[in-house]
C-alpha cells in the first residue's frame, strides 16, 4: 500500500493512561501491548514526512450531569477526567509542536472538534488510524472519517481491543463498510 505522506495523516487514538497503563482504570492489556507499535508508525509517519495527529479522550467531571441518554460515566465509570494523569497520552508517546493533539468529549474524534478543518487545511486525503478500543474510538472516528470522503486505513496490529471479536468485528466492519484494513508491513510511503 502506497501512499503519499503530504496527503496522509497517522491518526492515534487514545492512547492514554487510562486505557493503556496497568493503574488506569479502563486498562485493556491489548491497548498496552500496542504502545510499541503505535511508536513505530509515529516514527515512520515523521520519517516519510506525512502529519501525526493524538486524540486524546477528555471528560469534564460535570460532561454527564444533564445527560438525557449519552452517559459515558453511566456506562464506563468515571474515566479519563479533564486534568487527571488518566487523560494524558502515554509517556512513550510525545507530539511534536507541528502535531496536532485534539481533545474529545466522544468516541467520535471529528464530533465538535476541529479535526476535520485541520487535516482539509492540509490537503490530506488518507488516514492510517491506530490506537484504542477497536469497536469504540477508533472504529467510530474511522467511520467519521470515511463519511466525510477521508480514506480510513486501520492499521490492525496497531489497535488495541478488550476482546479479540471485538478487534475482529471492528476490522471487518470498517473494511466491508466504509475504509480498509492494512498491516504495518503493507504500509510505503512514497
Amino acid at each position: 500500500m502506497q501512499l503519499d505522506p503530504t496527503q496522509t495523516a497517522l491518526v492515534v487514538v487514545d492512547m492514554q493512561n487510562g486505557f493503556c497503563h496497568p493503574e488506569g482504570s479502563l486498562h485493556a492489556p491489548e491497548s498496552e501491548a500496542v504502545i510499541e507499535a503505535v511508536t513505530d508508525l509515529v516514527e515512520r509517519a515523521r520519517d516519510a514526512g506525512a502529519s501525526v495527529v493524538y486524540t486524546r479522550d477528555v471528560h469534564p467531571p460535570e460532561q454527564f450531569d444533564d445527560a438525557h441518554y449519552y452517559d459515558e460515566f453511566d456506562r464506563w465509570g468515571e474515566h479519563v477526567v479533564e486534568g487527571s494523569w488518566e487523560a494524558e497520552l502515554v509517556d512513550e508517546l510525545d507530539p511534536r509542536e507541528d502535531e496536532l493533539v485534539v481533545e474529545k468529549h466522544t468516541y467520535d474524534a471529528f464530533h465538535e472538534t476541529q479535526l476535520d478543518g485541520w487535516l482539509s487545511a492540509r490537503g490530506i486525503k488518507d488516514l492510517l488510524v491506530c490506537g484504542t478500543l477497536a469497536n469504540v474510538c477508533v472504529l467510530h472516528t474511522a467511520s467519521s472519517a470515511g463519511l466525510r470522503d477521508y480514506r480510513p486505513i486501520l492499521v490492525a496490529d496497531a489497535i488495541g481491543y478488550i476482546e479479540e471479536a471485538h478487534h475482529e468485528y471492528a476490522l471487518d466492519h470498517a473494511d466491508w463498510l466504509f475504509g480498509e484494513v492494512a498491516t504495518r508491513e503493507d504500509i510505503q510511503f512514497d
